[in-house]
C-alpha cells in the first residue's frame, strides 16, 4: 500500500501543500515589513536573498510545479472517469514536473552560483 503511485502522490501532494503554506505566510512576513521601515525590510529580504535560499526556490519552484500538475491530474482522473490510467499519469505528470524543475531550476542555480 504504502509503494504505489496513489499513495505516493498523496503524500507528495500533501507534503508539497503544506511546503507552499509555509511560504506563503514566510512571504507575508517579509512583504509586510514594510509597513515597519525601509531597514526592516531590507534587513529581512537580504537574508532570504543569501545563496542558500536560491537552492531553496528550486525547492519552492518543484513543489509549485509538482503541486499543479497533480492536481490537474486528478482533475482528469475524478472528471473524465480514466481511472484505469492513473498510474501512468502520475509517472507522466512526474516526469514532466522533474524536466519543468530541470529547466527552471538550472537559470536559478546559475545565478546563485554567479554571484
Amino acid at each position: 500500500m504504502y509503494k504505489s503511485t496513489g499513495f505516493i502522490s498523496f503524500l507528495l501532494r500533501r507534503v508539497t501543500g503544506i511546503a507552499l503554506v509555509l511560504y506563503l505566510f514566510t512571504h507575508m512576513w517579509v512583504i509586510g515589513s514594510a509597513n515597519s521601515g525601509a531597514d526592516v525590510f531590507d534587513s529581512r529580504l537580504n537574508f532570504f536573498q543569501s545563496t542558500a535560499f536560491k537552492f531553496a526556490e528550486i525547492a519552492l519552484l518543484a513543489a509549485v510545479i509538482y503541486h499543479g500538475f497533480d492536481g490537474i491530474r486528478l482533475l482528469i482522473v475524478h472528471y473524465f472517469n480514466v481511472t484505469e490510467y492513473r498510474k501512468s499519469l502520475f509517472y507522466a505528470i512526474f516526469a514532466a514536473s522533474v524536466l519543468l524543475v530541470i529547466a527552471g531550476g538550472i537559470p536559478i542555480l546559475l545565478f546563485a552560483l554567479e554571484g
